[in-house]
């Protein structure tokens, strides 16, 4: 937040600042104009008499104008001409007092009302003034129901993102748990025990990230192995799997749970379909400003229209282009395409950024 929004979040300071400023630019607007006219300390005494007589004045307009912005229209703008007449016929008066008393010393005019002269003027004074204070005022609520907005699209970006990034699949979770449980009735109990720490650690890991923030890609491999621990715990030898991943890669930031959905859309759709198993590649890279990652099987591969699986009903790939796109706007790209020779490839492209020292 800049130097000035934090004083227009600051009512108080902002009125008795802009007020001052205001009054003391009125005084030497008036002495420099006065170069002609007098040159004397006097005449300067009187300019600043007059100018701390309109400071004065001016302040109970603003506790007027603040009650009358909850009146109606026509209520409000007869209170404002009202006020204001009245302040600049008193403003006028002082002046004249000062004119006559101290700067002509002690001369007076010869009827009463003579002190009021120049009220129009002073109430074109006043009248500026009272512009300005509504000017402001409603760049101030102008700014804030900006600001609440503003706000408000924030919130609803953010939980949309959190929205895509909690529709983890629940499948895997149902078959983690089945495969826990068989290895129980089998009384396999210290490989499920391991199973059930794997599982701990890696819903800890979907959980306690904030989905709008980035992570690590080394963090992110990490709960990847996670998971596929205990996927093969499941598929056992017929799960294989292959990591490239460039050194420099692995302080890049990602969004979490990037690549969960990819590994699983590879496990359902190509291993648990190949008899004798399959392999899945995981690689990632730098080239030039971005970060290349690509998933690979070497399963059945599968119908692509336009860019997308044709058997594509289900929140996990479409949940990721839409996190992307939310992320990183138009500067990334998300490429589904079938291996060579056989299987599906998931290339994804991001900015390569790096995490920060501070956030170390």
């Amino acid at each position: 937040m800049s130097r000035w929004q934090k004083l227009f979040d600051h009512n108080e300071r902002l009125f008795w600042a802009l007020h001052s400023i205001g009054w003391v630019g009125f005084a030497l607007v008036y002495y420099i104009g006065s170069f002609l006219h007098d040159m004397r300390s006097i005449w300067f005494f009187i300019i600043i008499l007059n100018a701390y007589a309109g400071w004065l004045l001016t302040i109970p307009l603003r506790y007027i104008f603040r009650w009358a912005r909850q009146q109606s229209l026509l209520k409000m703008l007869c209170v404002i001409f009202a006020s204001c007449y009245a302040i600049a016929l008193v403003w006028a008066i002082v002046k004249n007092v000062n004119y006559w008393e101290i700067y002509k010393h002690g001369y007076r005019p010869d009827e009463w009302y003579m002190y009021t002269t120049n009220t129009i003027n002073s109430l074109l004074m006043i009248m500026c003034w009272t512009g300005l204070y509504f000017g402001i005022k409603n760049f101030q609520m102008l700014q804030k129901e900006k600001q609440a907005a503003l706000k408000a699209t924030t919130m609803a970006h953010q939980a949309h993102i959190k929205m895509l990034r909690y529709q983890l699949n629940p499948h895997f979770l149902f078959n983690t748990l089945n495969a826990i449980s068989t290895l129980i009735l089998m009384k396999n109990n210290q490989t499920a025990e391991a199973m059930v720490t794997r599982l701990s650690h890696f819903l800890r890991y979907s959980l306690d990230n904030d989905p709008i923030k980035r992570v690590p890609l080394a963090k992110e491999i990490e709960a990847l192995r996670l998971y596929l621990d205990i996927e093969k715990v499941r598929f056992d030898d017929r799960l294989q799997v292959v990591w490239e991943i460039e050194p420099r890669c692995e302080k890049a930031l990602v969004p979490s749970m990037i690549l969960q959905p990819l590994i699983e859309n590879s496990i359902k759709y190509a291993i648990s379909k190949l008899t004798q198993g399959g392999t899945i590649s995981i690689s990632a890279k730098v080239f030039a400003s971005d970060l290349l990652i690509d998933v690979a099987d070497n399963g059945p591969g599968a119908e692509i229209d336009a860019g997308k699986l044709v058997r594509e009903h289900g929140v996990g790939l479409p949940n990721i282009r839409e996190r992307l796109q939310s992320l990183y706007g138009r500067d990334f790209s998300f490429v589904i395409a079938n291996n060579q020779p056989t299987g599906l490839r998931i290339s994804i492209r991001i900015p390569y950024e790096l995490k920060e020292a501070s956030n170390d």
